[in-house]
């Protein structure tokens, strides 16, 4: 084995190998960043494809020059992102590695520090991603925004935040919270209770939400005073939402009409966001999406954005990306053919 008297690396037949260390600044910094005794390091090793030993507040990087280039790239925007006190999670840090792996320009203090509402429970909800930080970024600067990607990706949470954090800062006047109300196998008309009963298992992630942003009492009283409302998106028919925050979710399971019919309810001072997953249809077969159709009408029309996530922007547990890139990977063989609507967005 040979080493680079200028660069320090090493090679060993065609395999190079670099040599670096990152210093803390101190050991709060270091705690914050690799976890208590270090218990983040081994994920990080892996992820990154490295190997990493610590010295008291200095870590010592083994491996691959591009590798050890990124951990040390990492290590450096981590301990910016800590500095003024933010918690990291071993998921954290891996999705920075990934995140910086993807584009190695992103400053992660500008995602992981973007705090888009603090909980009852002074939780800090933030971007956990690229895909994310767009997100929330053209929600906020735009009226008409689509989140089209799979389950577990925060489209729907973080929608929800925005709109909650806009409404306790008083720039919309209420919420309005709709979606279809589409069997996914078990009938409506089966479910026990009145009209009201048998919508709320439709409606009852949004409730989840909203309970997860605010205190129980002060989520009550906000739909009791009409500041927020949930309801299916067939009342909306008829209504023109004027200084509301509105967001549909399951967009997939809309008809062309009720898409036509929900975006053209958009009233004065008002923001509307649209989710969903086109990967989960429960339309019955031959019945086009709503939300598929709006992409291909309304692609390209100026003040509409549309952003994708996919399955590594998703933030639940790691089988859930693992699961979708199983599902994506079995369909691609068929062609995966939408049903009544061509090929999948």
């Amino acid at each position: 084995m040979t080493a680079d008297p200028l660069t320090g690396a090493r090679t060993a037949g065609d395999r190079f190998e670099l040599v670096e260390e990152f210093r803390f600044v101190d050991s709060e910094r270091a705690l914050r960043v690799l976890g208590p005794q270090g218990a983040f390091l081994s994920a990080m090793a892996a992820e990154l494809d490295v190997k990493i030993g610590q010295r008291g507040d200095t870590l010592i990087f083994r491996g691959g020059s591009d590798a050890v280039r990124a951990g040390i790239r990492l290590m450096e925007q981590l301990s910016t992102v800590v500095q003024d006190g933010h918690a990291l999670r071993e998921a954290d840090v891996l999705r920075g590695a990934r995140i910086l792996s993807a584009d190695p320009d992103a400053r992660l203090a500008n995602i992981f520090n973007d705090v888009v509402h603090v909980t009852g429970a002074r939780r800090l909800i933030t971007p956990r991603g690229l895909a994310q930080k767009r997100y929330v970024d053209a929600i906020r600067r735009g009226d008409l925004t689509f989140g089209i990607g799979p389950a577990g990706t925060g489209k729907t949470y973080l929608a929800v935040a925005v709109a909650v954090n806009a409404l306790l800062a008083g720039k919309f006047r209420r919420i309005v919270l709709t979606r279809p109300a589409v069997e996914a196998g078990e009938k409506l008309g089966f479910l026990p209770g009145d009209m009201v009963e048998k919508i709320n298992p439709y409606v009852r992630p949004l409730y989840d939400a909203l309970h997860d942003m605010l205190d129980p009492g002060r989520t009550a009283e906000l739909i009791a005073t009409g500041q927020i409302e949930i309801a299916p998106l067939a009342f909306m028919r008829g209504h023109t939402l004027n200084d509301a925050f509105v967001i549909l979710d399951e967009a997939q399971n809309t008809t062309r009409a009720q898409m036509k019919m929900f975006l053209t309810r958009l009233g004065y001072s008002s923001k509307a966001v649209v989710t969903g997953d086109v990967t989960q249809l429960d339309l019955p077969a031959g019945t086009p999406s709503g939300l598929l159709d709006a992409r291909r009408v309304l692609s390209g029309v100026n003040g509409i954005r549309f952003c994708d996530f996919s399955a590594v922007d998703v933030v639940r547990h790691e089988l859930v990306q693992r699961i979708i890139v199983a599902y994506e990977q079995a369909d691609a063989p068929a062609g995966q053919v939408e049903r009544g609507e061509g090929s999948e967005q």
